[in-house]
């Protein structure tokens, strides 16, 4: 999670909204990413999108079903169903999204055998998230 925390920080300081994300594949990070909705302009580049992306990629497969994700904040419906299509078996995230959040919306879009942890560094993580939102008002 100190990480994704790694990448949040990086988006924060290009004007994203800081949310970073890491997929470990047999104890080695293979993909690393943040938001990048503003700089692409793409509603869709949210951190978890292109760390799947990437992930993918350097798997040479759809299917991450040997991966955990970590982000900092719980995923959005949209990032969800991502994360159920490619079927990863463990998603860690840190702040819950009350506003967001899959949970909320989306709650058995994810694979129905995926362990989801939630609140791992969640103080560190909510607090980057107020302080961005804070400084933009």
């Amino acid at each position: 999670m100190r990480r994704a925390l790694d990448e949040a920080r990086m988006a924060e300081a290009k004007g994203e909204i800081p949310i970073g994300a890491v997929i470990v594949c047999r104890d080695r990070i293979i993909a690393r990413a943040h938001n990048l909705t503003e700089t692409l302009c793409d509603v869709t580049a949210h951190a978890e999108m292109q760390a799947i992306t990437m992930a993918a990629n350097e798997l040479g497969g759809k299917y991450l079903t040997n991966c955990t994700l970590y982000v900092t904040v719980e995923p959005c419906p949209m990032c969800a169903g991502a994360i159920g299509w490619a079927q990863l078996p463990r998603i860690v995230y840190g702040a819950p999204d009350e506003k967001r959040g899959f949970r909320e919306y989306a709650p058995h879009v994810m694979h129905p055998k995926a362990e989801c942890i939630g609140g791992v560094l969640a103080d560190e993580c909510r607090e980057l998230m107020q302080n961005f939102f804070r400084n933009k008002r």
